[in-house]
């Protein structure tokens, strides 16, 4: 894709998720990693309903502008953009929204580790609550660090949500994943409570996810995400 593609995926990434009602006023933020190691992002103060292609800001690794609106300046959650590319060279975009039922979770600080939806076990696998951080600020891409190295989607404590991908539709496709899965998960526990799939079964997904579906990025594997610690529950069935 060149650089006017991407730039009008970005604006159409960000109307999707302003009609879904995962942002509001000026939440939500997207960014492109560009071939030549730039990056187009979302700028500070505007509603994604309102964002267009001359509104996007081209940045460098050290956040500088580039290219943009006199006066714009880019996310103020750019930091944590950052540090998913830094850690991650397989990250080709970056999408932070707050969609409402995954949110829920996120301020309940309730992880969505329950592995009891077969496309979601595939996709993403358990999701994790990271630790809080004051938005703007290190404290969000220090408490997120030590979950990218196995995590593709993740809840922001008291704050929203953030997927990562190997292009923007990845990312937003995992996004949605997330929220879908969100919203079932809390159907299922009005209900009594999901059933969770097998160990063995789990394994067998993941061996498809692998070998058959090839799903590009990270997982996690088997494992719970207990606020504040993660546990291998292979090691517990032993």
């Amino acid at each position: 894709m060149n650089t006017d593609q991407i730039k009008a995926m970005i604006c159409d990434i960000c109307h999707k998720m302003w009609q879904l009602g995962w942002v509001a006023a000026n939440d939500g933020n997207v960014s492109v990693k560009m071939e030549d190691g730039t990056f187009w992002i979302t700028p500070s103060g505007i509603s994604k309903s309102m964002i267009t292609p001359n509104k996007l800001l081209h940045v460098n690794h050290r956040m500088e502008v580039l290219k943009g609106p006199e006066g714009s300046v880019p996310s103020s959650e750019i930091k944590m953009h950052m540090r998913c590319y830094e850690k991650r060279d397989d990250v080709g975009a970056v999408v932070h929204a707050h969609p409402p039922t995954a949110t829920g979770y996120a301020v309940a600080n309730i992880p969505l580790d329950e592995y009891s939806m077969i496309e979601t076990v595939i996709a993403i696998g358990a999701i994790p609550v990271t630790p809080y951080g004051a938005p703007s600020t290190y404290e969000v891409p220090d408490a997120i660090e030590p979950y990218l190295e196995k995590h593709d989607v993740m809840l922001l404590q008291n704050h929203g949500a953030l997927a990562v991908g190997k292009d923007l539709l990845t990312a937003y496709y995992r996004m949605e994943t997330l929220e879908l899965f969100a919203k079932i998960s809390f159907t299922a526990r009005m209900l009594g409570g999901a059933k969770e799939i097998s160990p063995q079964n789990v394994e067998k997904l993941l061996h498809l996810r692998e070998n058959f579906y090839h799903v590009s990025g990270r997982h996690p594997g088997y494992v719970k995400c207990s606020p504040g610690e993660r546990k291998d529950h292979d090691k517990e069935d032993k």
